[in-house]
């Protein structure tokens, strides 16, 4: 009797593009206002620690001296925000399911959820420190091994002279490769574990493939994010109480509309 050949099943492809328009970002932009003002106080709350924990951090800086940080350190408040507004997609998804919100219920996590977090959360501060590490080198290569010149010089520097401008570009086109990769991975990964419990690799590795197939809306969403968070940078973080929270909660209802129908 001759043994039938067994041929294993082929993976299915995954079609992730949601033929989203650009103007989506904005529905969840205003999706986002809508969870903000409901229920406005352990989100307002939520937005003030961020601001005081940005404050502190940017007032340790200058204290200690650390001028040439300074910078990178605002820059890097890009990379790791997506893991500091896990209590507010908490929030959201509180309230899709008709549940009770509190500033509790926010920042304790659900059981079999925390341990994936701090995984992405550990991976975005890697990512920062790396970046915080390439700028120095590169003010090193642009200016040799000499001091940082202090805050009140570095704008002039920066923008008066020619080598100046050179590494503020090149600065700019290094970040924006770290913050690209940083959003790609963990915009939708920590809403993911929230919601459908997955394991931190395979959130992240979902959240990039999320990110790639549709890039006109999320390009447009990620600008929406950039242009807010420099209005509270440029604010002194106060902008943060009121920003961050409205920016948690759409980049929930973003993943709401990117998630699998499954």
């Amino acid at each position: 009797m001759k043994i039938p050949e067994t041929v294993p099943p082929l993976p299915k492809a995954v079609d992730r593009n949601r033929h989203l328009s650009p103007h989506q970002a904005f529905v969840w932009f205003a999706q986002g206002w809508h969870d903000l003002w409901t229920i406005p106080l352990p989100s307002l709350v939520y937005g003030a620690g961020v601001a005081l924990v940005s404050l502190a951090i940017a007032a340790s800086i200058l204290l200690y001296q650390l001028d040439f940080a300074f910078f990178p350190a605002l820059a890097g408040f890009l990379v790791v925000g997506p893991a500091l507004a896990t209590g507010l997609y908490v929030k959201s998804r509180r309230l899709s399911k008709g549940l009770p919100v509190t500033l509790a219920s926010m920042v304790i996590p659900e059981r079999g959820t925390s341990q994936h977090i701090l995984f992405v959360g550990a991976v975005l501060l890697g990512l920062m420190l790396l970046w915080m590490r390439a700028a120095v080198l590169l003010y090193a290569l642009f200016f040799g091994w000499r001091p940082f010149p202090g805050m009140n010089h570095i704008i002039p520097m920066l923008f008066g002279t020619p080598i100046g401008v050179a590494m503020l570009m090149m600065g700019v086109v290094i970040g924006g490769i770290f913050a690209a990769f940083a959003f790609a991975i963990s915009v939708f990964s920590i809403p993911m574990v929230l919601d459908k419990k997955f394991d931190a690799f395979t959130a992240m590795g979902t959240s990039m493939s999320i990110v790639w197939n549709n890039l006109p809306v999320m390009l447009v969403w990620g600008a929406i994010v950039l242009g807010l968070t420099l209005i509270a940078l440029l604010s002194g973080m106060v902008g943060f109480v009121i920003i961050f929270p409205l920016l948690g909660h759409a980049t929930w209802h973003a993943y709401v509309a990117m998630r699998d129908p499954d």
